[in-house]
């Protein structure tokens, strides 16, 4: 389980007075995520899931493929959680409550090429990461794509490349959001808030 770099997004937000929610989706199981220390930290997970029945075999209840990730994208970007709730309805851009531009994806598989894709479409940030010394030249490859951002070892301490690489697209998304606000102050309002 990798460690958000919580105390960073924590000391830019409150100088900004902005909220930042965390969330983690995955193919792995709910329940191993549920066990974590960093369980708490998270905003919702979305992870697969058995359904246990007594006296039966579990069977799967929910299961997360690298493209079924990208719904998620869009649950967090329309604001629909709830999993009973549809979100193929239209919404405009400028009524979602977290924008993509806002959002940024941290992949460390294959199965997070696809939402590291469908994120920087649509103008949100993608940030691969692998273990140290080892899978490198994957990242490299995503970089020169251009489906992520930046790369780094999955190193979260403060200091790191990872750290480093994570508070310049922090600056850059609150430097956007101070930007659009105070030409929304000017009278001249663009993107969100319309």
């Amino acid at each position: 389980m990798r460690r958000v770099p919580c105390l960073l997004v924590n000391l830019r937000r409150k100088s900004h007075q902005l909220v930042s929610r965390n969330f983690r989706y995955s193919s792995g199981l709910t329940e191993i995520i549920e066990g974590t220390s960093i369980y708490k930290r998270f905003h919702n997970v979305f992870a697969s899931e058995y359904w246990f029945e007594a006296y039966d075999l579990p069977y799967p209840k929910r299961v997360i493929t690298d493209t079924g990730k990208t719904q998620y994208l869009f649950r967090i970007n329309k604001g629909v959680e709830d999993l009973g709730e549809s979100i193929n309805q239209h919404m405009p851009e400028a009524a979602r409550p977290i924008p993509f531009a806002n959002m940024i994806y941290f992949g460390d598989g294959d199965t997070d090429v696809p939402s590291m894709a469908v994120m920087r479409k649509n103008g949100g940030h993608a940030v691969a990461v692998y273990p140290p010394g080892k899978g490198k030249s994957k990242c490299v490859e995503l970089f020169k794509a251009g489906r992520c951002d930046f790369f780094a070892p999955a190193d979260y301490r403060a200091g790191s490349d990872l750290f480093k690489r994570t508070c310049l697209l922090l600056d850059r998304i609150l430097a956007d959001i101070r930007v659009q606000e105070e030409m929304w102050r000017l009278g001249r309002g663009v993107g969100r808030g319309k």
